[in-house]
């Protein structure tokens, strides 16, 4: 996703960008060589972080780091508040300290929990994982350093993004490009339960563009926002469209269902509002963009996360 903004942020005009990135979910190729400069590092690194304020002077933070595996979660609690919340706020004292003009925040429709449907921005979120606990937290932090200290922000909540350039290695996240790289060698597609859960798969077309234009929309100051798909499917649904992008069929097999919200889509009233634009990119069209992209990078070896902290009951196939 953040590759995506950094050529939205070009393609709108900018031409003093600065990257940072640990490289530990993307891909150096993936980064647009038009930026003034790329650092591989840590938003952990809170003394890196300062430094680079000091050196760029940024008007604004564009934060869209994370480890974003809502179901695996549960089991690397330690390694997710570290990361989405003790990095996001690293990341918001060096804004507040360098007067930042503006902190665009991607957070997730996981911080809602097994709400009402569709899920709007008027909700009490109740998140049920611990990535959304994070996420979660990372919103109040803004709201009260706004309040506090002036910081500005927006907020997004996108849902079940995929798109080019994803990471299709990594097998406890982004169910499409799971199936996608599954596919490519041959391998049945496992989902969990009895595949009937639904989301609204969205494009990374139909997101990084909004987040990008973000801080030159006023009424975007201090605002939070669903975006993405307005059209939700079950898993089952997916996968069978998946291997229709694909051109190729592969078995399927359910496995023992995991912890996880049956049934999660939003409302975007409020982003067609202030954005004046909703999603444009269909599924089917979406998946053959991407299918497209897959074939010509060929498939990846699935990675292990490698300190899973709680082993008791973890999911069929993480273990």
């Amino acid at each position: 996703m953040g590759a995506h903004v950094v050529n939205e942020l070009l393609h709108q005009g900018n031409t003093d960008i600065v990257a940072l990135d640990d490289l530990s979910g993307g891909f150096r190729e993936n980064l647009n060589s038009a930026v003034t400069s790329f650092i591989e590092g840590s938003i952990l690194d809170a003394q890196l972080i300062n430094q680079l304020c000091e050196q760029y002077k940024f008007d604004y933070i564009y934060h869209l780091a994370a480890y974003a595996a809502e179901g695996l979660s549960h089991f690397i609690k330690r390694f997710n508040y570290q990361n989405n919340l003790i990095g996001s706020v690293n990341l918001i004292n060096a804004a507040i300290n360098h007067n930042v003009k503006r902190f665009v925040f991607t957070s997730s429709i996981a911080v809602y929990g097994e709400n009402q449907l569709p899920m709007h921005e008027g909700l009490v979120p109740i998140p049920e994982d611990s990535y959304g606990i994070a996420k979660y937290a990372v919103e109040q932090e803004l709201a009260v350093s706004k309040r506090l200290f002036g910081l500005d922000y927006t907020i997004f909540r996108p849902h079940n993004v995929y798109g080019e350039l994803q990471n299709i290695s990594d097998k406890y996240r982004n169910v499409i490009g799971i199936f996608m790289n599954n596919i490519m060698q041959d391998k049945p597609l496992r989902i969990f339960g009895d595949g009937e859960q639904t989301r609204a798969f969205t494009h990374i077309a139909d997101v990084a563009p909004h987040i990008a234009r973000a801080v030159d929309i006023p009424e975007a100051s201090g605002q939070i926002f669903n975006v993405g798909s307005d059209k939700h499917v079950s898993v089952n649904e997916l996968a069978d469209l998946v291997m229709t992008a694909m051109d190729k069929e592969v078995s399927v097999i359910n496995v023992h269902a995991r912890e996880e919200v049956k049934h999660a889509y939003c409302s975007h009233e409020k982003f067609q509002q202030v954005f004046g634009t909703t999603s444009q990119v269909a599924l089917d069209e979406g998946l053959h963009r991407m299918a497209t992209w897959a074939k010509s990078v060929g498939p990846r070896p699935a990675t292990e996360f490698g300190d899973i902290e709680i082993r008791k009951n973890l999911p069929d196939g993480w273990k």
